[in-house]
């Protein structure tokens, strides 16, 4: 056993609610397989129980500086706890965590118990709900049984027409699929796209090198399978999200995956039984009976002590866990030797590849060779869905978003380095320098208008504008990892050099104007940044502030110095507006807090027409009241997504952009008004629909180009979301 380790927080925590279920599944990992735990745990979790458990997870939260943690209520079956306890369970999370982190709260569940009464308290209690269902009919009915033996696929589906109906939608988060190849793969893909789901979850069925999974038809049954899925996916132009075939993809990248069937990172999920019980990941019921188990309890031990269990060690140690035939592997840093329990044979434990090691192979290499590097950069069909709807899976679709506008930045700084823009000094420390801090600078929306200016000129043939601020990413990151640094850059005009996200400093006096042809000496050791001549220079770190989960830098006019009391101003602004928006719009409230770094503070309401500031930042006035406040960042959090599509698809000539862009941002207005308190709020919500819907109708009407496929694409989605809005409850 390796020495121990340091693991990340826990972010993810598996409440079963419920230790029952009303089918007999019978691939289910609970019931079918080596741990029988559940004969004797109690079948529904207690309140104290309940509250025990959520002041763990705000304990947690609170010791790491979580700013977000998702809770997921499972079973058996949590329906079966039925709505008022599922309601306490909501409840009593979110006033634990209140002023701590926010709650991503999700269920998943067969969906056979949801009618109207649940879907309601769904979308009431901001319960993101996950449905499983293995396909068409033939598919499903093959396992998702009752005790008796009848078939479950009616029941679902017609749950899942009801969750999908538009006032319970925003709680439907999408589909898992157990893969048998036994079935067809184009009817259980074609069955899982006939419900719209805004995501799905294909995963392997459970079986270790004691109990191999069946292979009918080869060695590599599971990866053909996943692979005709994955090229029908494409052919559809990925109409939803795929959560494996994505994590493949972004991984490809060097950046994380999002599953923890894939890669190295260590684990950061626990389940918490309806006893109190405290253990690992639950699919580890599949190796032996008491395998999850650690021996702690809620009421007994904090998450940090569990995280000290070696079953959690022994999952983060990265690479040095896996076996010598992973660590020679050429897709390892993608793959991560699968699954955990996957690994498992008796006498040697989970030092072993995965039982499904030639499916994951042929699978990622598959993906590898076919996927365009160009499609990394778009926004797929149903992230533009997902962003224009506002329902539960936004928050996703803006992690994707934020990703392909730092992959847009870096392309467009490659672009300038092959360009010869810039000394080779700047350009040496960038390469130094690259890795997360240098991705936080790059968040920071002036390093996307000035590499856009500084790309269109040397394109045009005309001199880069303000060349030093290349160097000035380079000291940011610098400051921000602690490192020493010194670069020389030019200094002309007003002498500001910005170190984005970091802050500026102000080399010349106040009012005096000066061209250093030689260049200005200036360095940073993480802890300040100088000029390196001794000349007094006066630094100005970015303020920032924190309202309720919302964490962003503030910035005013560049050539003035920042007021030190803005921070102190805004706050009670925007913490009582960001109380309003997260009470009535909570999924918006936290795709907004995950996609903007910085408010442009402004003297006076911006134009509709003005230009806004890039992806990353919202430019706001002083408000007139809090909803007012709140209004305004739902408006400008639209014109930023819609600029962020606007940076990676061709949406139609300048009329139809114009028209879409006012549609897409009326939208907005309405949907903020439909949850206003003045009694007029409703009428006021329809009439901007309609005015969205009239922009709409202009931009149907620009006859002078057709219109882009993904401008119609989006057209389209902002159509469907009015009609909805307009039609009410």
């Amino acid at each position: 056993m390796p020495a121990r380790v340091a693991t990340r927080p826990f972010r993810q925590f598996v409440l079963k609610v419920h230790s029952r279920c009303d089918l007999a599944c019978d691939h289910c990992y609970v019931y079918r397989h080596a741990d029988q735990s559940w004969r004797r745990r109690p079948r529904v979790m207690a309140p104290r129980i309940v509250r025990a458990t959520a002041e763990r997870i705000a304990e947690h939260a609170r010791a790491h500086g979580l700013k977000r943690v998702t809770v997921v209520l499972h079973g058996g079956e949590p329906l079966l706890a039925g709505p008022e306890r599922l309601a306490a369970v909501a409840r009593e999370l979110r006033r634990s965590l209140d002023g701590i982190a926010v709650l991503d709260l999700r269920m998943q569940t067969n969906g056979l118990l949801l009618d109207d009464e649940f879907c309601a308290l769904l979308v009431r209690e901001r319960i993101h709900v996950g449905v499983s269902l293995d396909g068409d009919r033939a598919s499903h009915d093959r396992h998702r049984v009752r005790a008796d033996g009848s078939g479950s696929y009616d029941d679902t589906v017609r749950a899942l027409r009801l969750l999908g109906q538009a006032p319970h939608r925003s709680a439907f988060a999408g589909l898992l699929c157990t893969v048998d190849v036994r079935n067809d793969p184009e009817a259980v893909y074609s069955a899982l796209a006939d419900v719209r789901p805004p995501r799905v979850d294909f995963l392997l069925p459970h079986a270790t090198w004691d109990h191999p999974p069946e292979r009918p038809h080869g060695a590599t049954d599971y990866a053909d399978w996943l692979i005709t899925a994955y090229e029908r996916w494409n052919r559809d132009t990925r109409p939803f999200s795929i959560r494996i075939f994505e994590s493949v993809e972004a991984a490809a990248m060097g950046e994380p995956g999002f599953t923890e069937a894939l890669g190295l990172g260590s684990p950061d999920l626990l389940v918490i039984e309806t006893d109190g019980a405290i253990e690992q990941a639950d699919w580890l019921k599949t190796v032996a009976e008491g395998a999850p188990e650690t021996g702690y309890h809620v009421l007994v031990n904090s998450f940090d002590e569990a995280a000290r269990h070696p079953g959690f060690q022994a999952r983060s140690v990265g690479m040095d866990g896996l076996a010598d035939q992973c660590r020679a592997c050429p897709v390892v840093s993608i793959c991560g030797g699968g699954l955990y329990g996957h690994r498992h044979r008796s006498g040697t434990g989970f030092v072993n590849p995965s039982v499904y090691c030639a499916d994951l192979l042929k699978l990622i290499q598959h993906i590898q060779s076919t996927a365009p590097t160009t499609q990394l950069l778009a926004v797929p069909p149903s992230d533009i869905g997902a962003l224009t709807a506002g329902g539960a899976p936004e928050h996703a679709a803006v992690l994707r978003l934020s990703k392909a506008q730092l992959d847009l930045r870096r392309s467009m700084l490659a672009y300038l380095n092959r360009a010869g823009v810039g000394s080779e000094e700047t350009w040496q420390a960038l390469l130094d320098l690259d890795g997360p801090d240098l991705d936080l600078v790059l968040t920071d929306p002036a390093v996307h208008s000035w590499a856009v200016a500084a790309c269109s000129a040397d394109t045009h043939g005309q001199t880069v504008p303000d060349i030093g601020f290349l160097a000035g990413v380079a000291l940011a990151a610098a400051f921000r990892s602690g490192r020493h640094l010194e670069l020389t850059l030019p200094v002309t005009g007003q002498g500001i050099l910005a170190l984005p996200s970091v802050g500026r400093l102000r080399m010349m006096p106040d009012g005096v104007s000066l061209s250093y042809e030689e260049g200005i000496r200036v360095g940073t050791d993480g802890g300040r940044v100088w000029r390196a001549d001794g000349t007094g220079a006066v630094w100005e770190p970015v303020q920032s502030l924190s309202a309720g989960g919302f964490d962003v830098r503030l910035e005013s006019d560049a050539l003035r110095p920042t007021p030190p009391d803005l921070a102190a101003v805004w706050r009670r602004r925007l913490e009582a507006a960001w109380g309003a928006l997260s009470h009535q719009h909570p999924h918006q409230a936290a795709a907004l807090a995950a996609g903007v770094k910085t408010l442009v503070l402004l003297d006076s309401e911006p134009p509709q027409d003005a230009s806004r500031p890039p992806f990353g930042a919202l430019a706001l006035a002083p408000p007139g009241t809090t909803q007012d406040l709140a209004l305004a960042l739902l408006r400008e959090w639209q014109y930023a997504k819609f600029a962020a599509l606007r940076d990676l698809h061709e949406l139609g000539d300048t009329a139809q952009e114009t028209a879409l862009r006012q549609a897409y941002a009326h939208l907005a207005v309405a949907r903020a008004w439909q949850t206003r308190p003045e009694p007029a709020a409703r009428d006021v919500a329809v009439l901007w629909g309609k005015r969205s819907l009239a922009a709409l109708d202009l931009f149907a009407s620009e006859a002078d180009a057709t219109p882009a496929p993904t401008g119609l694409h989006l057209a389209a989605e902002i159509r469907a979301a009015a009609h909805t809005l307009i039609a009410g409850p």
